[in-house]
């Protein structure tokens, strides 16, 4: 009997340092709110403007930027997450009116503000999530798959690989931001040095 994947993603995540130029391309303003953070577990709204980029930085605030843009918001839904495991995780969505879901992320839950970034890279689509607010100046590229994301290309700048690090999911970075622990984050890097997980297949180097 053949798996049913509908309700899982599969990812692999890894942090960028800079945005290169060719990145710059089909952006689109996401502010979401999370409801409930706990262990891995989340119940997450959000509201999306495709083909809008607002210029974020550390004084960015998630609600203000959302008004002002209101009008452009195309895309809203609410979404349960279970725990990440091995870049697999339990995710299901539901699409919402999107003033719906602009009014429940201004009403309540923590909130996350983000430029996403949509590029083909080798052999693979790609998002590459530049935060805004308390987040700044985080950049995150994930790789996301139907099925388990193995052999991967991984692009140059991709520092090292943080799927399964849980301060690094977007539910942990709205109640725990990353501007509060960058530093030291920084220094556990340059201690342990970048790390690319071995068993997802082969690895391979792709220059943009």
């Amino acid at each position: 009997m053949p798996t049913d994947y509908s309700d899982f993603e599969f990812e692999r995540r890894f942090l960028v340092r800079d945005l290169p130029a060719v990145l710059r391309d089909a952006p689109s303003l996401i502010v979401q709110s999370y409801f409930l953070s706990d262990g891995g577990y989340a119940l997450r709204v959000r509201a999306q403007a495709n083909g809008v980029e607002a210029g974020l930085d550390g004084r960015s605030d998630p609600r203000d930027v959302l008004d002002a843009h209101r009008e452009r918001i195309d895309f809203s839904a609410v979404t349960v997450k279970g725990p990440s495991a091995g870049g697999t995780r339990y995710e299901a969505e539901r699409q919402l009116d999107p003033l719906v879901g602009c009014e429940l992320v201004r009403r309540g839950g923590a909130r996350v503000l983000k430029t996403r970034y949509a590029v083909w890279l080798g052999a693979d689509g790609w998002s590459v999530d530049v935060f805004g607010g308390a987040n700044s100046p985080l950049i995150v590229a994930e790789c996301e798959r139907s099925g388990p994301v193995t052999d991967l290309q991984i692009p140059e700048f991709c520092v090292t690989e943080i799927t399964d690090d849980r301060r690094f999911s977007n539910e942990s970075l709205a109640v725990r931001p990353f501007g509060e622990w960058a530093a030291d984050y920084a220094r556990e890097l340059a201690e342990t040095g970048p790390r690319f997980r071995d068993d997802f297949g082969d690895n391979q180097e792709l220059d943009v």
